[in-house]
């Protein structure tokens, strides 16, 4: 039998940050910088004016983690790729590497050269790639966070090849992931729901019980239409473009999330804000 998670997460009172519902007469403890709440609440995205300052908790059976900007900062690498093939093929680079993020590098190639040789041009794109690690490094939080849950209970859900995740989540020191899902993985990869879906069903549960973790439109879009609860990360895109994919929860990055096991097989995951 899978395991019941719950994540939590605090925030203090500020505009423009997706919220949740109030939470009345919470029980509450305070451990260390973090700060908990005992309760569970429906958890759905609601507009700027449902915002508040409470912790919510979301009932989940699995933990789904984008790889590039959510567990690792590979920001540097993939730009110098990107903007030396955007050169080459006389296209804008900063708009080339922000079209890029999210997506498999093939989507990309296939958007921006329909005519061209698009194994050939994706070959050299992942060559590069997998050549080019100086910078890759773990995120805030992410080693701590993926160390915390149980490896039956995460998966890494990526649009990058297999070698090329195998490089990055090398390269970070990260943990290897008992489930990984990559672009070699699936026919249609994010924004299209197959990659999250594959990643439910590695972890033995349907989509609607895990959670999301991602920092890209396309991702976030993936996540959704899979059925999944998103919650992003500010490490990539803005809030309003976070909102608008249409993200349920925005946290800075995976440092604002924790995870502990509890008895009886059950395993908590909390999502909440430092306090400062």
């Amino acid at each position: 039998m899978v395991g019941v998670a719950q994540l939590v997460e605090r925030r203090t009172v500020a505009p423009n940050v997706v919220g949740s519902n109030p939470i009345s007469h919470p029980k509450s403890f305070r451990s260390g910088h973090w700060s908990r709440i005992d309760c569970t609440v429906p958890a759905k995205r609601l507009n700027d004016s449902d915002y508040h300052g409470e912790m919510i908790s979301i009932r989940c059976r699995g933990v789904l983690f984008d790889l590039d900007g959510v567990l690792v900062d590979s920001t540097p690498a993939v730009a110098r790729v990107w903007e030396g093939w955007a050169r080459e093929h006389g296209f804008e680079p900063e708009e080339v590497v922000r079209n890029a993020h999210g997506k498999p590098s093939i989507a990309t190639i296939r958007e921006l050269l329909p005519q061209g040789d698009h194994e050939a041009e994706n070959r050299e794109v992942e060559r590069r790639e997998l050549a080019d690690t100086d910078g890759v490094i773990p995120l805030p939080g992410a080693m701590e966070l993926l160390q915390a849950i149980p490896r039956e209970r995460w998966a890494i859900v990526t649009s990058c090849t297999r070698p090329l995740a195998g490089v990055r989540i090398e390269a970070a020191g990260l943990p290897k992931p008992k489930h990984l899902v990559t672009s070699t993985d699936v026919i249609r990869g994010k924004p299209d729901p197959e990659p999250y879906l594959k990643g439910a069903e590695m972890l033995g549960v349907s989509a609607a019980d895990c959670v999301v973790l991602e920092d890209a439109p396309a991702g976030i879009r993936a996540g959704k239409t899979a059925g999944a609860r998103v919650v992003a990360l500010r490490t990539t895109a803005s809030d309003a473009e976070l909102r608008q994919a249409g993200a349920d929860w925005i946290v800075d990055d995976c440092a604002a999330i924790f995870a502990n096991s509890a008895d009886h097989g059950e395993t908590f995951v909390f999502l909440s804000r430092r306090t400062k």
